[in-house]
């Protein structure tokens, strides 16, 4: 049986001082999942994307300090190889084997979309507010669920589109002026990324069907890593101890928001899990206020209370469906067995 990051043989035994906080945080885990198990995919799906919405915005906001400061490549370089220095004890404790891949061109076409996204990302980042890069991203779900209806053949209940379209009208509140021909190169590079990051998104949902989350999540870090280390060499510039320490801050959360996301793609449809990252806008929000004094505009608010209404009308309309499917399957089997 493959172990995975939220799995290992060995879980009965002491665990060795360095790996406490995962083994403390597999229980959580565990437990986590015995009360969940009465909930519906969609919910499940809905809540692992707001799980990794929250923590890309923490990430999100440390990387647009640390690119402020030093070249984006060697950023990104540093922030996957952080994330992969982070989970190695993991993979060590599973052992290396559990970890292959079964698709090793798979996982490198995926890590090659995914820098192209993050090269087109990384150079605007430090350059916009979080709120309009997060803002600009929501047109990421746009793609993904197109992608998802050809490639998958994914059903999209209406419910679903009038999620979606709520939730990018919301965004076109919010961004529509920045995106005009004066809203600037940056923007439009960041708008850019969006298709591209799209693709690699369906590229993972594609691996969920063979690949478990903890291999996707190890192998993105190698993979990114790999391919960017050329471009962090060529801009390579000394970092002192705290810009050290913010890029492992940044390994625990990348790594950590990668592998709800992938859980996500694991639980539910992924047309049907999108307009949960419409609360990125947020998350983003109170980063940049928080840490940037960042005040968040009255169309920021507005397409905001949108963008969330559409999320919280989707969730409950997709629980409400799955409690009546389940009813109904479970009256069908009933007079199936000649129960009155």
């Amino acid at each position: 049986m493959a172990v995975t990051l939220d799995s290992c043989p060995d879980c009965s035994l002491p665990a060795r001082p360095l790996l406490m906080p995962f083994t403390i945080l597999s229980r959580y885990q565990q437990a986590l999942a015995r009360r969940s198990q009465h909930w519906s995919p969609t919910t499940r799906g809905l809540l692992w994307t707001s799980a990794a919405g929250f923590i890309f915005s923490m990430l999100n906001a440390l990387m647009r300090l640390l690119t402020q400061q030093i070249d984006p490549f060697q950023a990104q370089f540093l922030r996957y190889a952080f994330g992969l220095l982070v989970i190695l004890p993991l993979v060590w404790r599973g052992g290396v084997a559990n970890f292959m891949p079964k698709n090793m061109r798979d996982q490198f076409s995926r890590g090659l979309a995914h820098t192209v996204g993050l090269c087109l990302w990384f150079t605007a980042l430090p350059q916009i507010p979080l709120a309009d890069m997060t803002a600009i991203g929501f047109t990421g779900p746009i793609f993904i669920m197109i992608g998802a209806y050809i490639a998958f053949k994914e059903p999209m209940h209406w419910e679903r589109w009038v999620a979606v379209a709520l939730g990018f009208a919301g965004v076109l509140i919010v961004v529509g002026p920045k995106l005009s021909a004066s809203g600037g190169w940056y923007h439009l590079m960041m708008l850019a990324s969006a298709p591209v990051f799209a693709v690699s998104f369906l590229l993972t949902k594609a691996m969920t069907r063979y690949e478990t989350p903890g291999v996707i999540l190890v192998w993105q870090s190698i993979t990114v890593s790999i391919i960017t280390l050329p471009l962090a060499l060529w801009m390579w510039e000394p970092l002192n101890a705290w810009q050290w320490a913010g890029f492992l801050v940044s390994g625990f959360l990348g790594s950590a928001g990668h592998y709800c996301l992938t859980r996500s793609f694991a639980a539910a449809d992924i047309s049907a899990t999108q307009s949960a990252k419409f609360l990125d806008l947020v998350w983003s929000a109170l980063m940049g206020f928080l840490l940037f004094a960042d005040i968040p505009s009255q169309s920021t608010i507005i397409g905001g209370v949108v963008i969330a209404s559409a999320t919280l009308w989707l969730a409950r309309r997709e629980s409400n469906k799955a409690r009546q499917r389940n009813a109904a399957e479970v009256e069908a089997e009933a007079e199936a067995n000649g129960s009155p």
